[in-house]
């Protein structure tokens, strides 16, 4: 499953469940219906037995009591409709369920709430009402205002909880467990259809969670209120008699609070400053600081751009990072991403010579041929004029539309190859000298681009482009273009990247010796 990948994708998921409920609003007239004359029957027989002169001498009367116990019972009681009910629902439900998300999309989808929850410092009870907020200390601050709030329920949070129980990642779990057992202590003794758990799941999960992080103390109280609700559970009672024969044996266990590490990133060793960078805007300096970051209106010199020229903003020189306002118009990234979506396939990375899917890119991608569109040959034209460089094939791949999952997010890498075995010597026209990415959409919060050693960010700039050197002039890879894309908090993220390659650029970008240049 790869719905949660994309949003497009979790979008196309609103469809299968439009037809769930036309099935369940069948069901329910049928339901309601048969409800109907169940109580018709029952008030018939009941107002005979109100009348306390009602002769059974009537022969009549006589006749229908004994054919209602020998019939009409029996017809009622072992009726069929309910059953055909029932399984015209199930019926409805199995022809649809081919669409729908698997159980990874599930996992994928509870991931993706735990990295927010990480990136973005959010509260656990905050995203449980349905806020968004940051808490660090005593402050708290609103990082996205939903127009309605959209509360999560026990079973919601003890989904979850689940997901990284399951990974052994007790970090995240115990937070979200926590919410389902105190949601669930709310409700309890109120029965919900689709509901998977229960308080006594919850509690369950969340005082092993605890025994495995550490806390006895808290996993013996957990355990003794299961015990509450379900005394016959002997499990659960060897494990009240366990817990408590650690804590005799090892006292100060009474007031010991475990400190449970978030789990460690080994590839991610920069976790600190990209999430840093992705909770603000980085430390971009002003016009006044640096006097030679600035905006113009941009024509390269080229006749192509004369009469339209392009709003440039430069808002980093090393590296190099302009930003070209409304760079497409409103139809053209409508068009793009049109034209994209029925291609989208789960993004990849790199690993030598491998392309693998990964966690800590989720994405869907598609490359579009500069021949499907006469649109995406225009487009080709300007990035040419505004550059200055050949983006024909093979000196430029393909151009890369790119949807952003739940949470979507590409963590800190390189776009140039940093190993001679990489899948992008294959084009043979060298390494990808420049990055030309267009936003193709707004989001409402997060999805910012942040350069890591750069120490900068740059937000998601509806039509704007990005343009970045990913090579000095030597050939050598650029170490201060590590950049990351970071999680989209709210929003439908896309993206177009056209790479550029070496090979082709002799003349418009000539090579240096200085590893300055």
């Amino acid at each position: 499953g790869d719905t949660f990948s994309a949003l497009t994708s979790v979008a196309r998921a609103l469809a299968p469940e439009r037809r769930l409920l036309g099935l369940l609003r069948r069901y329910l007239r049928g339901e309601e219906a048969r409800l109907r004359d169940l109580t018709r029957f029952y008030d018939k027989v009941l107002s005979l037995h109100e009348d306390s002169t009602t002769p059974v001498a009537n022969p009549l009367l006589a006749f229908t009591l004994i054919k209602r116990l020998q019939s009409d019972w029996r017809n009622v009681v072992h009726s069929l409709e309910a059953s055909e009910n029932i399984r015209a629902l199930k019926d409805g439900y199995e022809k649809v369920e081919q669409d729908l998300p698997a159980f990874e999309d599930l996992e994928g989808a509870a991931r993706a709430l735990m990295r927010l929850q990480d990136v973005y410092m959010l509260n656990v009870k905050g995203l449980a009402r349905g806020v968004f907020q940051r808490v660090t200390g005593s402050a708290i601050t609103d990082l996205y205002s939903p127009k309605r709030l959209f509360s999560l329920t026990g079973d919601d949070c003890f989904q979850v909880g689940k997901v990284a129980y399951d990974m052994g990642d007790y970090y995240h779990a115990i937070p979200w467990l926590e919410e389902a057992v105190s949601l669930f202590r709310g409700s309890y003794g109120e029965w919900k259809t689709e509901d998977e758990a229960s308080l006594e799941d919850a509690l369950d999960h969340l005082a092993f969670a605890y025994f495995q992080a550490g806390n006895v103390s808290c996993a013996l109280s957990l355990s003794r209120e299961f015990l509450l609700y379900s005394p016959d559970n002997k499990r659960m009672a060897r494990n009240v008699l366990k817990y408590e024969r650690l804590l005799a044996e090892s006292p100060n266990h009474v007031v010991a609070e475990a400190v449970i590490q978030r789990p460690n990133i080994p590839h991610l060793q920069t976790r600190d400053t990209y999430e840093g960078l992705c909770q603000t805007l980085g430390s971009q300096p002003t016009l006044y600081q640096i006097p030679s970051l600035y905006c113009s209106y941009e024509t390269n010199s080229n006749a192509y751009l004369l009469l339209q020229p392009i709003r440039k903003e430069v808002i980093h020189l090393e590296p190099y990072i302009a930003l070209y306002h409304d760079f497409v118009s409103d139809s053209e990234a409508q068009k793009i991403r049109e034209l994209a979506e029925p291609w989208l396939q789960r993004s990849v990375v790199a690993s030598g010579e491998k392309q693998l899917q990964v966690e800590y890119r989720i994405s869907k991608s598609a490359w579009l041929k500069d021949t499907v569109d006469p649109k995406l040959v225009a487009l080709n034209h300007r990035i040419a004029a505004l550059t200055g460089l050949d983006v024909r094939p093979p000196y430029a791949e393909y151009l890369q539309v790119v949807n952003y999952g739940i949470g979507g997010h590409y963590e800190p890498h390189f776009d140039h190859a940093t190993s001679p075995s990489s899948p992008l010597y294959r084009m043979k026209s060298g390494n990808r000298v420049a990055t030309f990415m267009i936003y193709l959409s707004s989001v409402e919060a997060g999805g910012a681009t942040a350069f890591i050693y750069a120490n900068l960010s740059v937000p998601v700039v509806r039509n704007a482009a990005l343009f970045w050197w990913n090579l000095h002039r030597s050939g050598e890879g650029d170490s201060d273009t590590l950049h990351a894309g970071c999680p989209v908090l709210v929003g439908d993220k896309w993206v177009a990247n056209k790479w550029i390659h070496e090979y082709g650029q002799e003349f418009r970008r000539p090579c240096s010796s200085s590893p300055e240049d």
